[in-house]
């Protein structure tokens, strides 16, 4: 049988120190400081974790060097047998150790990433590991300092709320030289709001009525969140009755029903009413009083062009200076004064308007008397004071037209 020859064996004593060198620095790793190394946990100490990346000697990665986080417990962050990514921060410090860095290995590989997010304007998430003074740090695989001013849409009194929560950001700044990376949640959560927003506008038709809460109360009306938006019931939309403030109808933090009036979607604004949930109490009382009606009423005011008469439960009719009686009526003073009790009928009804036109002359001839007309004393003053009651017709029908325009 012949002998199989190993070109690969060979005796010891026949390699001088110089080649046993050589063939020794073959089999380790070359790397340099700042270099980038991968190699497995071999033994992991209270302040120290030992790295082997096949050299001459394990790496030593100190307690500081393993997280961004402060005070760590080593075991917490690695295991034995795990394969890990360190930078080379010495390859020999003063006593010939071996110093890598983990955390500065992540680090590298985080802001590369990062920075690629801060550039196409993508968000970043990350849990908060610290509460500091005007802010948060967060943990972004580098760390993200996110001021106070920038947490939330409104200033958070209790940051602390916050420790240990995932925060998804924008980052706004970031500065190499400094190692500085500053981040903002307002951005994303004002982005957010906003396309909630032209969900909802997109979603808001007139009329219907929906479940909102009073955010806040001015001297022209309240604004009413909707759940995400904000939309304006004005102070002549809040009650059918004269309302002086908005206070006197609802409070900050109230809980009502509202109907949309209108919806601006170029402005993204929102008109709502509260007056228009509840049947408007006037149209209920004029049903007690159906045209053809006779009923009793006092002169509440006299104007030249005829009285305003109170039927009751503060619904109010006018009688014209024509339909006061069957003679000719120059003033109205003639027939009647403030509070005097006065039989009339229900001509006409304008439920758009809220009008009630009264006549006491058909109520009279109805219940068969002549409504008494005291002669005026002076002829000519009657001529002038129908001459100015025709002007103040007219006065107040243009007026009337102008306030229904607007």
């Amino acid at each position: 049988m012949s002998e199989i020859q190993n070109s690969s064996v060979f005796a010891l004593d026949e390699v001088s120190d110089e080649e046993m060198n050589k063939l020794i620095d073959g089999t380790i790793t070359a790397f340099d400081e700042g270099d980038l190394v991968t190699g497995t946990v071999v033994k992991i100490e209270h302040d120290e974790v030992l790295l082997d990346i096949g050299f001459k000697s394990e790496g030593v990665i100190p307690s500081r060097e393993l997280s961004i986080r402060k005070d760590v417990d080593p075991s917490e962050i690695v295991h034995l047998g795990d394969q890990i990514e360190a930078l080379v921060l010495q390859k020999e410090d003063k006593e010939g150790r071996l110093i890598l860095s983990k955390k500065r290995a992540e680090y590298e590989r985080a802001w590369n990433s990062v920075e690629e997010k801060f550039n196409a304007n993508e968000n970043v998430e990350g849990e908060v590991i610290e509460v500091v003074k005007g802010g948060l740090i967060l943990d972004i695989g580098l760390r993200g300092f996110l001021p106070a001013s920038l947490v939330d849409l409104r200033r958070v009194k209790d940051l602390a709320a916050f420790m240990g929560t995932r925060i998804e950001a924008r980052v706004i700044e970031m500065d190499r030289n400094r190692n500085n990376v500053v981040l903002s949640r307002r951005v994303v959560l004002e982005e957010a709001r906003k396309a909630e927003r032209s969900d909802i506008l997109s979603k808001l038709k007139p009329g219907m009525h929906l479940k909102g809460q009073v955010s806040s109360i001015v001297d022209f009306g309240a604004f009413v969140d909707l759940g995400g938006i904000d939309g304006l019931v004005h102070i002549s939309e809040l009650s059918w009755n004269h309302v002086n403030h908005p206070s006197e109808v609802v409070k900050v933090g109230q809980e009502i029903e509202v109907q949309v009036l209108d919806v601006d979607l170029n402005r993204e604004r929102i008109s709502l009413g509260l007056k228009q949930t509840t049947e408007d109490p006037w149209r209920v009382l004029v049903k007690k009083y159906p045209v053809g009606a006779i009923v009793e009423g006092v002169v509440t005011k006299l104007v030249s062009f005829g009285v305003f008469v109170d039927l009751g439960d503060g619904v109010e009719g006018l009688v014209h200076i024509s339909e006061m009686a069957r003679q000719h009526v120059d003033q109205p003073s003639q027939v009647c004064s403030v509070g005097t009790k006065v039989q009339v009928k229900v001509m006409e009804i304008d439920l758009d308007r809220r009008r009630i036109s009264l006549s006491m002359k058909s109520a009279a001839e109805t219940l068969g008397f002549e409504v008494d007309v005291t002669p005026l004393e002076n002829p000519e003053a009657a001529e002038v004071a129908e001459e100015q009651e025709s002007e103040a017709v007219e006065a107040v029908e243009t007026e009337v037209e102008a306030t229904e325009a607007e």
